[in-house]
C-alpha cells in the first residue's frame, strides 16, 4: 500500500484535506497527515515511511529528503518550487512536481487589487489616480500572466507583455501587445506586473537599468519572488526618483529602508499571499494528489520539474 504525507506548516483548506483523503481512500492509498508542526524533526519522522509527499511552502531539504527512505515523489502545492531541493532529490531518483495554474487566478486578482489599493493612496481619503488608459506591461507571459491581462483589460488598461518563451501570435490572440525586450516593456508602461520565476538567470535581474526605464509616475508590481527584484538597484530607484513606487507580495530584505525614507511609496503585504484564497488552496490540495495518482498508475510525469 503506497503511504501519501501531507506536511504542511499552513495547513491546506479543510475541504482540500478531506478531498485527499476521500481520494487515498478510493485509490487504495494510506493516508497521513502533519499539520502545523513547529519543528522540523516532526517532519523528519512522518517522512521515513512515506511514498509520497505533498507540501505547500515547506523546505524539502536535503536532509528530509534522505530522511524519505521510501519516497517516490514529491508534489508542491502551488507554481514555485524553489523550496524543494531538485538537486538531491534527483539523487534519489525521486520526481518533483509543481501544481502549476492552480493559484493562478488568485494571484492575479491580488496583483491588479494592490494596483486599485495603492493608485488610490491606500484607501486613505486623498485623491489618487485610475488605472483605465494606463500601459501595463506583464513581465512573462505565462498562467498568471495572461489572467492579469484579463483582468487588467477589464479595467481598459492598455496591455504589453514580454516573455521571450511566448509566441508572439499567441500573445496578441489574448490582445495584448507583444514586446521584443524587457527594456522595451519598461520604457513602454507606467506600471509593470512582474511574473518570473526565481531561478539563477532571472534572480536579481530586475535591475536599476530596467528601473530607471520607466515612465514617470511608475510603479512596479511583484506577486513573483523577492529574489528576483535586485534590492541595491531598486533601494537606487527609490532614492533616485521620487516619482517611482514598489508594490510587492513579499517585503524586500531593505524593508526598514522604504519604512523610513518613502512612505506612501510602497505597499507589502504582511506575507506572502499569492496563493492566500479558499479556492486557490483546494485547487492546489486536489491537484496534487491527483497527480500523484496519475503517477502511481500510468507513469505520468507531466509536471515534473527535476
Amino acid at each position: 500500500m503506497k503511504k501519501i504525507l501531507v506536511a504542511t506548516v499552513k495547513p491546506f483548506h479543510p475541504n482540500a484535506v478531506e478531498s485527499i483523503r476521500e481520494i487515498c481512500s478510493k485509490a487504495g492509498y494510506e493516508f497521513n497527515l502533519l499539520e502545523k508542526y513547529q519543528d522540523k524533526s516532526a517532519l523528519l519522522e512522518a517522512v521515513k515511511d512515506a511514498n509520497a509527499l505533498i507540501v505547500r511552502s515547506d523546505k524539502v531539504t536535503s536532509d528530509v529528503i534522505e530522511a524519505g527512505k521510501n519516497l517516490e515523489i514529491i508534489v508542491r502545492g502551488g507554481a514555485g518550487y524553489d523550496n524543494v531541493d531538485l538537486q538531491a532529490a534527483s539523487k534519489k531518483n525521486i520526481v518533483v512536481m509543481n501544481t502549476p495554474g492552480q493559484n493562478s487566478n488568485a494571484v492575479a486578482e491580488l496583483a491588479l487589487g494592490m494596483m486599485v489599493y495603492f493608485a488610490r493612496n491606500q484607501f486613505n481619503g486623498k485623491a489618487g489616480t485610475e488605472l483605465r488608459g494606463k500601459k501595463l506591461g506583464i513581465h512573462a507571459f505565462g498562467n498568471v500572466g495572461q489572467l492579469v491581462a484579463e483582468v487588467a483589460q477589464g479595467f481598459n488598461m492598455d496591455v504589453y507583455a514580454y516573455d521571450p518563451f511566448a509566441k508572439e501570435a499567441d500573445i496578441r490572440e489574448k490582445g495584448v501587445i507583444p514586446v521584443q525586450s524587457a527594456e522595451e516593456l519598461y520604457q513602454t508602461c507606467q506600471y509593470v506586473s512582474i511574473h518570473i520565476p526565481a531561478n539563477d538567470k532571472t534572480k536579481a535581474s530586475i535591475n536599476y537599468d530596467l528601473m530607471k526605464r520607466m515612465p514617470e509616475n511608475a510603479t512596479l508590481v511583484n506577486t513573483a519572488r523577492k529574489e528576483v527584484i535586485d534590492e541595491e538597484g531598486l533601494q537606487k530607484i527609490m532614492k533616485d526618483r521620487d516619482d517611482f513606487n514598489y508594490i510587492s507580495d513579499i517585503a524586500p530584505d531593505c524593508k526598514e529602508v522604504f519604512e523610513e525614507n518613502y512612505e506612501g511609496r510602497f505597499f507589502f503585504t504582511p506575507k506572502k499571499m499569492g496563493a492566500q484564497t479558499s479556492e486557490a488552496n483546494i485547487n492546489a490540495g486536489i491537484a496534487a494528489i491527483n497527480q500523484i495518482k496519475n503517477y502511481f498508475e500510468n507513469g505520468d510525469r507531466t509536471f515534473q520539474v527535476n
